[in-house]
């Protein structure tokens, strides 16, 4: 199936990432990860905020209110929704490399949020996925990763989805409240010509959603891993998705600009969106 996808904001980013919807906070936020910014969709208007950090590289709405941003080694709270609330350090940087910084990440059902690293020139094994201690102390959760990525669960929360973009596949972790993630495997393999995996969401009905990098495209995967839906996009580097709007019935796309020549490809850095005919979940809060 074939689905048309139309941009909702002008190439606004260097290199967009990490679209979240919630309606705490009136609508879609992404971040544009290098510049170290947040941005907001408010109608027809973005408005863009620096995070004081060299990276923004993702956020989640926190349960108790305000939000978090995983900037270049360590997380920063926001005790207000209002995008331009104050940022505090929650445990200081996580290590001291300057070439290995934050990428995606996201929470479990139960609101420990996770968040992935990778190396600047994308070495191979110089990232890790960790989950955040509530005093943003992080715990290694896979090891020797290479560039961590998308991260969601299935609507029942028993399955969690995961990407380490240089695999080329999207894989399946059991989900225990007590025990963490445990039994990876494939759910997932990507045609190298086709892109690389990148973000991920899951729909109401368990579906997959994968943004491509290098493949101008999102697939998405029904529960059995097969690929049942294509969107294709006017922008090869295609990095995140997430379901937004009133119904969480719109899929929001965020797309790359880095390296590009904006003349062959004048739309890269835009927000994209689609009308899928499928919905998607609320975002999970962090309990940080």
């Amino acid at each position: 199936m074939s689905i048309t996808v139309y941009p909702v904001t002008d190439p606004v980013s260097e290199h967009g990432e990490g679209p979240v919807w919630s309606a705490r906070w009136g609508g879609l936020r992404w971040v544009d990860m290098l510049a170290g910014d947040v941005l907001a969709l408010d109608g027809a208007t973005v408005r863009r905020r620096h995070v004081g950090k060299k990276v923004a590289a993702a956020l989640r709405p926190r349960a108790a209110g305000g939000y978090v941003v995983a900037a270049e080694r360590e997380l920063l709270l926001a005790d207000s929704d209002d995008l331009d609330a104050p940022l505090r350090p929650l445990g200081g940087e996580a290590w001291s490399d300057p070439s290995v910084r934050m990428n995606d990440g996201g929470c479990d059902p139960d609101g420990r949020f996770y968040i992935g690293s990778m190396a600047y020139d994308a070495a191979p094994g110089r990232g890790s996925f960790y989950v955040a201690g509530q005093d943003g102390a992080l715990r290694v959760v896979l090891p020797e990763v290479t560039i961590s990525n998308g991260f969601d669960f299935s609507p029942d929360g028993s399955l969690a989805y995961y990407a380490d973009t240089a695999t080329g596949r999207v894989d399946v972790f059991d989900y225990d409240p007590d025990k963490g993630l445990g039994g990876r495997r494939p759910f997932a393999y990507v045609d190298p010509e086709r892109g690389q995996p990148d973000g991920l969401t899951v729909d109401a009905e368990g579906g997959v959603w994968v943004a491509l990098w290098q493949g101008g495209a999102v697939h998405r995967y029904d529960p059995a891993g097969r690929l049942d839906a294509v969107v294709a996009l006017p922008a090869r580097q295609v990095t995140a998705v997430a379901f937004g709007g009133d119904d969480l019935g719109r899929l929001f796309i965020t797309t790359s600009a880095l390296g590009v020549d904006r003349a062959e490809q004048p739309q890269a850095g835009a927000v994209f969106a689609a009308d899928p005919g499928v919905r998607g979940r609320p975002v999970l809060p962090a309990a940080l």
